[in-house]
């Protein structure tokens, strides 16, 4: 069943990294991610030909595919008075009509052939506030709680731009993507209700077990 439905407007890839003196853990990054044609196949826990550098933070099973609304991308564009183009957050995938933010943890989407399942939200970093050239960025993107999501490749196959999204599954829970960066942010409010969410990675279920014995 149906629940929702929206529009891949890009995806975006970086084909090799990029130089970066922004940090001290290395001077490579991927994150400059091009809107690239498709079709473009997600498969072996990544979207075929990107370039992931920091695999302690981005990529793997449950950091597949990071995904970012244009909505947002608007909504930024009118807060910093300058253009942002697809790929610009370092996002996988553009979307358009989906709430990025309002996902449900281990909610189901299909574009094209291909199943992903929203797992986490993104924590901004000081790659990302250098790629930008923003020197407040980490706390203007945790305080805007806009953060988009990783999925999990649940069947590969391949998509590409202009395709539907297709949210197929909800999950009998209300943990929203931005409900967990807001607990991950420090607004523990729903911490007892977000440790058990089954749909959570094992390293954010430590964490919010972890948290929410430590709340009483």
């Amino acid at each position: 069943m149906s629940h929702a439905t929206g529009c891949l407007l890009s995806i975006n890839i970086a084909r090799e990294s990029m130089a970066q003196n922004w940090t001290e853990s290395g001077n490579r990054t991927g994150i400059h991610k091009i809107s690239t044609p498709g079709p473009i196949r997600f498969a072996d826990n990544c979207v075929q030909g990107d370039t992931v550098v920091d695999r302690k933070h981005h990529g793997g099973y449950d950091m597949a595919v990071y995904a970012y609304a244009r909505e947002d991308a608007v909504w930024w564009e009118a807060q910093i008075g300058r253009e942002i183009v697809y790929g610009q957050f370092g996002e996988n995938l553009t979307t358009e009509g989906i709430d990025v933010t309002g996902a449900l943890i281990g909610e189901r989407w299909r574009i094209g052939e291909v199943l992903l399942e929203v797992s986490a939200p993104r924590i901004p970093c000081r790659v990302f506030s250098g790629f930008w050239d923003r020197p407040t960025l980490i706390k203007e993107f945790t305080e805007a709680n806009r953060p988009g999501a990783y999925l999990r490749i649940i069947e590969e196959g391949t998509a590409a731009a202009g395709a539907t999204i297709e949210v197929i599954y909800k999950p009998d829970h209300a943990i929203t993507i931005g409900d967990l960066f807001a607990a991950k942010s420090g607004e523990r409010s729903k911490i007892t209700e977000i440790a058990k969410v089954a749909e959570l990675s094992d390293s954010y279920r430590e964490w919010a077990e972890r948290v929410a014995q430590s709340a009483h």
